[in-house]
């Protein structure tokens, strides 16, 4: 993966605790599998998760979108997971217990 800026944001969901780096919003990713969230800081400097994905290729997938321009994303966080399952699982699982400013129900329209 990329170089972090920032030490790791634990999140948890329902279903377990998930441990993500923080990176800036340009950041190029190597082509591995693993889950991902658009954010940015609040004016009281707490995480506000615009978007939450999971990708086979955290390279593709984050090198094809705006959101930064779309919805004001400033960071990236993200982590590796291999296993499919356990990804779609966590994007579920997150999507429900942070609630994200941006939810897209089209995998062919999301970020």
């Amino acid at each position: 993966m990329a170089s972090k800026v920032e030490t790791p944001v634990e999140l948890n969901g329902q279903l377990g605790r998930y441990t993500y780096w923080v990176y800036p919003i340009n950041t190029t990713f190597k082509d591995e599998p693993g889950n991902y969230i658009y954010a940015r800081r609040n004016s009281a400097g707490e995480w506000e998760y615009v978007y939450i994905g999971e990708s086979s290729s955290l390279s593709q997938r984050l090198a094809s979108t705006d959101v930064e321009r779309t919805v004001g994303a400033t960071h990236i966080l993200a982590h590796l997971n291999p296993d499919e399952r356990a990804r779609k699982n966590e994007e579920k699982d997150l999507i429900k217990t942070l609630v994200p400013r941006l939810v897209l129900s089209s995998k062919s329209n999301r970020p």
